[in-house]
């Protein structure tokens, strides 16, 4: 075998028969010969690559992990699409038809498995993803981050059972009608029992208890002033206008009065925040970033400000943070810089990242980002922003997105950074293996 045949070898997928799904690249090209938008710009050349990767380790030079990384992000409750990820990585082998048959491989005994976030709302099964997720971290090394969709549902509940506060009062109603198909599945699972009702306030006192009041659209401006644009929050109450119009018709499709969303709700405050809830460890081990080597991953993006932060004092500290601000002020939260790493996609609305912060970031020895939220239809691309290598990975996996955007077949997606020097790339979408040698 030759070096660039060897450079270009592809994992082996153990366990396929077991999956509803044959569309595993079988064969690997060089990531900057890809086309269909391998990379992020047309002005993006090879070249370019070369010399912003030199232009990043004149600080320090690049360092690989010590054990392979397999990054899939953006499940958004399609378990089959995570199963089919997990056996596309090669560290994961199916050995039946169940969801908990999995082992793990030579290869992936000492990989870690970084889960990059968005497992709720969109696709079929929020709560066998999750449980699907369980599975892997009992046989293997996890991380798994946080992302928008993730702290949405977090927020939206959590927010339900706090003081009235015009800060928060809208949280629950932020989450939309994505997720209606969760508290479907929760209800449906747990609840299903018209005895349950009895003891439920009435219609109104539900629709109260979960919308905000319409004196909210006058006091949240107010309120929100001093950490938001006006433009931002203009923005935010015309946002909450259109949820609450869309929400409890879109509840009465799938068979739930507020009445059954009001109990719904305090079940899933049990299932996910209670001391012995079925689903109280996914909070619990979730972070906001996690490095390895010259890689940060994360699930949208970084700031100038973020950047700073992890210089000046480190990642642990961000995901202190992070802990500190979810478990407490939830409006600091979501409207502020940490939470920016959950949902920015560099726009001209979200916080900036610089050349100044991308060279306090190369400071460090971090010389990528690899991350999820901007899903792409032929697999995963290079991206340089302001200098910084993102290797963007939200492959649009959930079948429910895929179906609504004009994909066919069933998704799967994972990134894996290989110990020998090498980012591989591979998707349902695109039919080689991306393998991008820095």
């Amino acid at each position: 075998m030759t070096d660039l045949a060897e450079a270009l070898s592809l994992p082996k997928y153990r366990g396929k028969k077991w999956l509803a799904f044959d569309k595993f690249p079988n064969s690997a090209q060089e990531w900057s010969l890809g086309k269909k938008k391998s990379l992020g710009s047309c002005l993006i050349t090879p070249q370019l690559l070369s010399d912003a990767i030199q232009h990043a380790t004149r600080h320090k030079a690049w360092q690989w992990p010590e054990a392979p990384v397999y990054f899939i992000s953006d499940s958004h409750a399609d378990a089959d699409a995570f199963l089919a990820s997990l056996v596309a990585s090669g560290g994961i082998k199916k050995t039946g038809p169940k969801d908990s048959d999995l082992v793990v491989t030579e290869e992936g005994k000492d990989a870690l498995f970084v889960i990059g976030g968005d497992c709720f709302d969109k696709g079929p099964d929020n709560l066998r993803l999750l449980r699907c997720i369980q599975t892997l971290d009992e046989i293997a090394n996890v991380k798994l981050l946080a992302g928008n969709h993730d702290l949405r549902m977090f927020m939206g509940i959590r927010s339900v059972f706090k003081t009235r506060d015009p800060r928060t009062d809208h949280f629950f109603i932020r989450m939309g009608v994505k997720a209606i198909p969760l508290l479907k599945e929760v209800y449906d699972q747990y609840l299903d029992d018209k005895h349950l009702l009895r003891d439920v306030p009435v219609h109104d006192e539900c629709k109260e208890i979960l919308f905000p009041s319409e004196q909210w659209f006058d006091e949240f401006p107010e309120v929100a002033q001093w950490t938001m644009s006006d433009a931002a929050v203009v923005r935010e109450v015309s946002r909450i206008r259109k949820k609450i119009e869309k929400f409890e018709e879109a509840c009465q499709v799938v068979g739930l009065t507020l009445r059954k969303v009001y109990l719904t709700v305090h079940k899933c405050q049990e299932l996910f925040f209670g001391k012995k809830g079925e689903f109280s460890w996914f909070y619990k081990k979730m972070k906001l970033m996690h490095r390895e080597g010259s890689f940060l991953f994360l699930h949208a993006g970084i700031d100038d400000r973020i950047a700073a932060l992890i210089e000046e004092r480190d990642i642990a500290h961000v995901n202190e943070l992070f802990n500190e601000q979810v478990y407490g002020d939830l409006f600091e939260f979501y409207y502020g810089s940490v939470a920016n790493t959950i949902r920015t996609k560099y726009r001209e609305v979200d916080m900036p990242l610089s050349a100044y912060g991308v060279d306090r970031i190369h400071r460090l020895g971090i010389h990528a980002l690899v991350h999820g939220h901007r899903n792409l239809h032929d697999g995963q691309r290079l991206m340089l922003r302001t200098g910084m290598l993102h290797v963007e990975s939200d492959t649009t996996m959930d079948c429910n997105s895929r179906k609504k955007e004009g994909l066919e077949g069933l998704g799967a997606g994972v990134t894996i950074i290989d110990p020998k020097g090498k980012i591989i790339g591979i998707s349902a979408d695109y039919p080689h293996a991306k393998v991008f040698i820095p």
